[in-house]
This record gives C-alpha cells, structure tokens and sequence, in this order.
C-alpha cells in the first residue's frame, strides 16, 4: 500500500530544526503548567482543550502536501503541551509510577519504530512523502514527548537529582551522540532518533529549571513570563524559516526514485490498455 504521493512533509535537520524543536519541548512543559495551575483547569480540562487543538493542527497537517513551516510547528508545539498533559494524568491522577510510564512509553516507541520499519524499510524522515508514513512519524514524536516527560520527571524528581543536574546530563548525552555521529559514523538515523528523544527530557529540564520556584530548585520566572519568551523566539524562528525557506526539504534520491518508478508502471499500463484495445 502507498498511500498518496507527495512532496516530503518534514523541514530539513538543520541548526534551526534542533532550536526549535528544544524550544517546544521546554514551552510545553511550561504551557502545560500554566494552563494547568495558573489557570486553574486542571489536567483532565487542559488534556481535552490541547487535546482538540492537536487535532486540528494535525488536520492541517495531514491535509497538506508539502512543508508549511507554521502548520509543522504548530503541530510540534501542541503535540509537545499534549505528551506532558498524557504523562502528567497518568503519574498525577492515576498515580502510575514514574519507572512504569518511563518503561512502557519505552516499550510502546520500540513497537512502533518497528512496524514503521517493517511496513517502509526505513525510519529516515527524509522520506516522509506518503500519509502513512507521515502517520507512523507523528505517532513517534507523539512518544517521544511523552516518553521524555518521564524520564525527565524520573530523574529530577523521582530520583531527587534536580533540574540542573538533569539538564547537565541529557545535555552531555546529546552532546556524545553528536560526536559519535560526526566523529565516529554513528548511523544518521538512529543518531537522529536518539537526539529526537532525547531533546525531550532536556528541553523539558530547561523549562522546568527556568519556571519553577528557588525552593523547588528553580530560577522562578514562573510559567507566564517562560512560555511567552519561548513562544516568542519560536514564532520568531518560524517567521524567518518561512521567509528564508532556509529547512526547505529537498528532493531526495529515494522519492525521486519512487516517483520515477511509479511514472513508468502508470505508463506500462497505459500501453498495456492501448494494446488490449487494439487487439
């Protein structure tokens, strides 16, 4: 099966890519927090009201056939808000464990990396041009920001190690898997995943080191004045790369093989009806 054909759905992996994509991370922790404290919703309200607006992000999304810079990191930026809500519901309301929820989203990311595998034979978002595989990427990052609000909220909180000190170690986490892959060839893929989930915790860490209070191991800006700096710089970053075309994604060799390859059955067939009807 392949779904319908289209230009590649995702930005290029450029400096600005990992800018903005730290930069969701973080506001959705605070957003989510602030929606959730300071507006007095509580979980379940802020869930289904983020809920929503994911969802018609991803209709957009979906609905497109190119790269639009806003509609992508609309979807990011809700998605990120929406995995912390998921994680904070099950931790907080239904009192799930930290471990429990840091290993099953483990699990569940394992699970869906393989079907996308075995369906497509490849994991590369850089091949992002059909609606399923677009559905298996955003299912992905769907875990991956709910995955890393665990194990962010594991080791900060659980085990007590502090947001600094978290920050510090997912910082020098990311920093040995860019090396290993500049460095040491580490495969571009699975560097990139891993820096992808990675990205989370750590963005998460900043958010959280940032906004909460001194005596909670916080700096104390508060989850107002953080979402709104960071909304600010990404909404910044996303009218400039909209401007620029600067993450434009390219043509690359495997679409452009696929198109090749399905250009020529559709003319094989088109031979194939003009012979039959000249029988």
């Amino acid at each position: 099966m392949q779904a319908r054909q289209m230009l590649i759905k995702v930005p290029e992996i450029t400096i600005y890519f990992w800018a903005i994509k730290i930069l969701c991370t973080t506001v959705g922790e605070t957003a989510a927090d602030y929606m959730n404290w300071n507006l007095n919703l509580g979980l379940t309200s802020t869930t289904y009201i983020m809920g929503a607006l994911l969802a018609v992000a991803l209709f957009f999304q979906f609905r497109g056939r190119k790269y639009v810079p806003s509609v992508y990191w609309l979807a990011v930026v809700f998605l990120s808000i929406f995995g912390t809500l998921i994680t904070d519901n099950l931790t907080d309301v239904f009192e799930v464990k930290l471990e429990i929820t840091t290993i099953a989203f483990s699990v569940a990311l394992a699970i869906i990396f393989a079907a996308w595998y075995k369906a497509e034979k490849t994991l590369s978002i850089h091949s992002i041009y059909t609606t399923r595989r677009e559905t298996f990427y955003w299912l992905v990052i769907f875990f991956t920001f709910a995955l890393g609000t665990a194990a962010g909220d594991l080791l900060s909180e659980r085990f007590e190690l502090g947001y600094l000190t978290s920050i510090g170690i997912f910082g020098a986490l990311l920093g040995i898997i860019a090396v290993a892959h500049l460095k040491f060839k580490l495969n571009a893929v699975l560097a990139f995943w891993l820096a992808y989930i990675l990205t989370r915790p750590f963005g998460a860490s900043i958010g959280d080191y940032l906004s909460q209070l001194p005596q909670y191991g916080g700096l104390g800006f508060g989850t107002i004045i953080s979402s709104v700096i960071f909304l600010v710089a990404i909404l910044a970053m996303v009218i400039y790369l909209t401007v620029t075309k600067k993450d434009a994604p390219r043509l690359k060799a495997e679409m452009l093989e696929n198109l090749s390859k399905t250009k020529k059955n559709r003319e094989n067939e088109d031979d194939g009806e003009k012979w039959g009807r000249h029988r």
